[in-house]
């Protein structure tokens, strides 16, 4: 047997293996695209997304009358078999390639067509049975199906990242819910500033990651639009009056997803502004994620020479050279992450301001930044989450002495001696290492009574009106 079929297209001919459900398009790709050695097969949800797109446009082919019944019940199989996970090697085409996506497209044509051939009882390549394009492809342009199926895969990532975060925001609320009773000293300007408690502290970051989940939620929704009917600039050549409608109730129906059809195709073809404001909200997570990873870090600094109030779960032997070390490694990673994921922002942002004219054919590195984004804050979130922060401990001493060395209660001092009084106090203490709460008392300008309601660090840490004339 031979180990190749031959096979043409508009560029002449080509050996494709003999075993390879893909064809000659997918395989000049896959020849001029040595990019990130990434392939499509890395992202088995745009897989997915591909086959459903390409189900609903058959099954809205047939309805239309413009697909004969058997051709759509085989590439329905095929779909099908892609949806289930098989055949996902075939997609063998860089992530990053040129031609605003046609290469994806047509690796995806022609696995489904090679497979909904055996189906039919052919062999590969027999496209005069069944053909990729003439047939696959019928009422379609790369210029909807790509995006289509992008906006598919991104709405069933951005769930899991959404799962992902849900679960490290309880995570924070647990440790917020243990350390409530921990007293130990706020800071701004990584100066002291008035006692809080460590659960404050931690119940903050539950509340940050869940506010960051309802943006991510919102941006989800912008992504329900599809540009469906489209074809090449959004003119809908090629495709029958109620193909755009129609396709679209197919997806909705084989995907569950409440997608809805752009009303205006010409604009969604070429504007790709909605993967500029997701990727933006994207970035608001990192960016929150690396600060509490920056707080953990800091926190966690020591273990004699640092804050030390917190202690991070020792996850590896920190050094090839100091015995005993153990570094943060889970926030390090997780602040990376975060410098990635604002990197592919900043990719995504200057692919899309690349569009010209009707189609922005730099779609394939957006969709690549936002798959990758996804991929790495989903795997973050839960490595934060399991790896650090549910292993968490209070340095409770240590928390308690912080706040009864400190200068910062000076503060609670105000409304009862005025700030003149206790900005003197505080430099006094600055400067002979007394305690505050000693000074006042030396000085008489509080009785003993009153100094220790004030300064008692539980009475601190939540509003109090107590001002005395």
């Amino acid at each position: 047997m031979n180990d190749y079929r031959m096979e043409h297209d508009s560029l002449g001919e080509m050996q494709v293996p003999a075993d390879a459900y893909y064809g000659i398009q997918t395989l000049r790709a896959r020849d001029n695209f040595h990019i990130t050695g990434i392939t499509l097969s890395h992202y088995p949800r745009f897989i997915t997304a591909l086959a459903y797109v390409k189900r609903a446009a058959a099954e809205a082919n047939l309805s239309l009358g413009l697909l004969e019944e058997t051709k759509c019940r085989a590439i329905v199989r095929a779909c099908e078999e892609l949806v289930s996970g098989r055949l996902h090697d075939q997609f063998v085409v860089d992530m990053v390639q040129g031609g605003a996506g046609t290469s994806a497209n047509m690796n995806a044509n022609e696995v489904i067509c090679n497979r909904a051939l055996e189906f039919m009882g052919y062999e590969r390549g027999q496209y005069e049975y069944l053909h990729p394009l003439n047939d696959v492809n019928m009422s379609q342009s790369t210029n909807d199906v790509y995006p289509s199926a992008l906006n598919i895969a991104l709405i069933l990532d951005l769930r899991e990242l959404m799962e992902a975060m849900a679960h490290l925001r309880k995570a924070f609320k647990r440790k917020g819910d243990e350390f409530a009773d921990v007293i130990k000293m706020g800071r701004t300007q990584l100066q002291d500033a008035v006692p809080m408690t460590l659960g404050q502290e931690f119940t903050a970051w539950s509340v940050m990651i869940g506010e960051d989940v309802q943006r991510v939620d919102e941006a989800e929704k912008l992504v329900y639009e599809i540009n469906m009917g489209a074809t090449a600039i959004g003119t809908g050549l090629n495709s029958h009056p109620d193909y755009t409608r129609t396709v679209t109730e197919k997806l909705v129906e084989i995907t569950t997803l409440r997608l809805t059809a752009s009303p205006d195709l010409v604009e969604a073809t070429q504007d790709t502004g909605v993967y500029v404001q997701l990727s933006g909200v994207l970035k608001r997570v990192a960016v929150k994620l690396s600060k509490i990873c920056n707080d953990l870090r800091l926190l966690s600094s020591g273990p004699r020479c640092g804050i030390n109030e917190i202690n991070l779960p020792p996850m590896q032997p920190g050094s090839s050279i100091m015995p005993g070390k153990v570094n943060p490694v889970i926030p390090e990673v997780v602040n990376q992450v975060a410098f990635a994921v604002i990197g592919h922002d900043v990719t995504v942002s200057m692919a899309s301001e690349a569009g010209q004219l009707e189609l922005n054919v730099m779609e394939p590195v957006i969709g690549f930044s936002l798959f990758q984004t996804l991929n790495m804050l989903r795997r973050a979130c839960y490595t934060l989450a399991d790896k650090c922060v549910s292993g968490i401990t209070a340095n409770r001493e240590r928390c308690r002495e912080l706040v009864e060395n400190s200068i910062g209660l000076v503060t609670a001092l105000n409304p009862h001696i005025g700030y003149e009084k206790s900005a003197e106090i505080a430099k006094e203490a600055m400067r002979t290492g007394g305690s505050v709460y000693e000074i006042v008392l030396a000085k008489g300008y509080l009785s003993r009574e009153d100094l220790e309601d004030i300064l008692k660090p539980e009475n601190m840490v939540r509003p109090r009106y107590i001002y005395k004339k």
